[in-house]
């Protein structure tokens, strides 16, 4: 039977982010990282879904899917969260189709600027990216660290902190259009609903200069500040925050661009597992002043 695609539905979506592991994890160890990628669930592509259902896409054979594809749209961005097909079935132009139906997304909504993260090893995926576009702009790595190593080496910051509330949103706005050039008010609403995550508000004496989330198993992101300066003391204290969750190690995403953040990650004895690079169609934000929290987030 011939390739289906059709927009995904909401019982299915846990299933795609199994095809979408398995495709990761294969890629991953084919370039000698070992198995990367675990199931999680799909709160996320849930609430995108519900928020914005034409940016979900399945490509299906008899009722088997072979690909999925995800974007979302926050102001003038497209962002392509996942674009996965499965193993074995490369090849056969289903990562094409699903990407023309996901670029139709960013039409549609008029995006000034389309992006996405990809791993800096997949040079196949970079092709098709470049051919519609999207162009490799900045290196991003994987950095960790355990967390008993960690705490050997943390020091006092300066920054304050304050757990973000519902009143805050304004605020993340406005630190979102300085550090991204677009509002991300409801993926802050989605963070603060989950329960695991933790959101602070970060402060400079009486200045409110970021703010960064962190989840139970000690990663960081997404991490904002509103001026470059900051960013240093800003990753210090998200560190400390981190560790402070218990879990086995702490881990975030740096930009290759940010100075501050990679040296005082070093500092920290976290270490590169694995590299990354953000595509786009055209520059954006100041990745000076933003950390990302995974590669389907941003």
């Amino acid at each position: 039977m011939p390739v289906v695609y059709r927009p995904a539905r909401e019982d299915e979506l846990e299933r795609a982010e199994q095809l979408v592991v398995q495709s990761i994890n294969d890629l991953t160890q084919r370039h000698g990282f070992g198995k990367m990628a675990s199931l999680r669930p799909a709160h996320f592509q849930q609430f995108s879904l519900r928020d914005d259902p034409e940016g979900l896409w399945i490509a299906e054979d008899n009722g088997e899917i072979l690909g999925f594809a995800f974007s979302w749209v926050c102001g003038d961005l497209w962002f392509l969260a996942e674009l996965f097909v499965a193993p074995g079935q490369q090849g056969r132009g289903i990562g094409n189709e699903l990407l023309a139906r996901t670029l139709a997304h960013a039409g549609k909504n008029k995006a000034a600027h389309k992006a996405l993260i990809t791993f800096a090893f997949n040079t196949v995926s970079q092709g098709l990216y470049i051919q519609h576009g999207l162009l490799p702009r900045l290196p991003l790595s994987f950095f960790k660290v355990p967390r008993d190593a960690l705490q050997a080496r943390l020091q006092k910051s300066q920054i304050r902190h304050a757990s973000l509330e519902a009143t805050d949103l304004q605020r993340l706005s406005d630190i979102d259009a300085h550090a991204l050039g677009i509002s991300r008010e409801k993926h802050h609403r989605y963070l603060m609903s989950d329960a695991g995550m933790k959101g602070f508000l970060l402060r400079s004496g009486d200045e409110r200069i970021g703010y960064v989330y962190v989840n139970p198993d000690g990663h960081i992101g997404p991490l904002a500040v509103t001026r470059p300066d900051a960013m240093g003391q800003a990753f210090q204290a998200a560190l400390k925050l981190a560790a402070e969750q218990g879990a086995a190690q702490v881990t975030a995403f740096i930009p290759g661009t940010s100075d501050a953040a990679l040296k005082a990650a070093v500092d920290h004895g976290m270490r590169i597992t694995f590299p990354m690079l953000l595509m786009s169609s055209n520059d954006f934000g100041d990745w000076n002043c933003y950390l990302p929290r995974n590669p389907g987030f941003m």
